[in-house]
């Protein structure tokens, strides 16, 4: 066994070739190509170490077309046209007669003054006047009739009524006794209103105009 060994050529007294080197340098440049396409191809692992499961839901049947409403047959009533209403008729020329204007009254044309306008006739508006009544001017102090004498002896009293008629201007000319009263007490309230009492006349639209009026006077004594 030892005579083997020492026959034996070691490795290190091998020389290399130069083609064999080149071999196994393209031999692993060809593997390694060949695993770098493989990485290429290979599909990518899935690292999440499970398989999702999707369930999908089975399709609902739509429902089923509803009937269609049967249409009414029933004819709708007819709206009723409006009855035409007869026309005005057309007003015609026309002249009034000024014999047969009243007194007073204003005739004015309804249009511009052309062919075949009418006129109307309209009555003047008549507004009651504006009345004020009579206004006593006499002082107090002449106010009072004097007393009857007789009355006065006997101490009679008397309240009369009496309705004054005042001129236009103011002066007392009337005075007459309202309802039942003692005559002579009527003639002395006369002969004093008649000569001592004045009024401011009273007025209508400004003017002074004759009026009557309604007074009480009594005849009292004093004490």
């Amino acid at each position: 066994m030892l005579a083997y060994a020492a026959n034996r050529p070691t490795a290190g007294n091998r020389q290399s070739s130069p083609n064999a080197l080149l071999f196994i340098i393209s031999a692993h440049v060809a593997v390694a190509a060949v695993v770098m396409s493989m990485k290429m191809d290979l599909p990518k692992v899935i690292r999440d170490g499970g398989t999702d499961i999707i369930f999908i839901p089975k399709p609902v049947d739509p429902p089923p077309n509803p009937q269609p409403r049967p249409r009414d047959t029933h004819a709708s009533p007819l709206p009723t046209p409006p009855i035409p209403l007869p026309l005005p008729p057309k007003p015609t020329d026309w002249t009034p007669d000024p014999g047969s204007t009243d007194a007073g009254s204003t005739i004015v044309g309804s249009g511009s003054g052309g062919a075949g306008m009418g006129t109307d006739v309209i009555e003047p508006i008549k507004l009651p006047p504006i009345r004020h009544d009579p206004r006593l001017l006499t002082s107090p102090a002449e106010l009072k009739p004097p007393y009857p004498a007789s009355k006065l002896a006997a101490e009679e009293e008397a309240t009369l009524n009496l309705r004054l008629t005042i001129d236009k201007s103011g002066r007392v000319i009337s005075v007459e006794p309202l309802g039942r009263a003692d005559p002579v007490f009527v003639a002395a309230a006369r002969r004093h209103l008649l000569a001592h009492w004045r009024y401011a006349p009273a007025t209508a639209d400004g003017l002074p105009v004759a009026s009557t009026l309604n007074i009480t006077l009594r005849f009292q004594l004093d004490g």
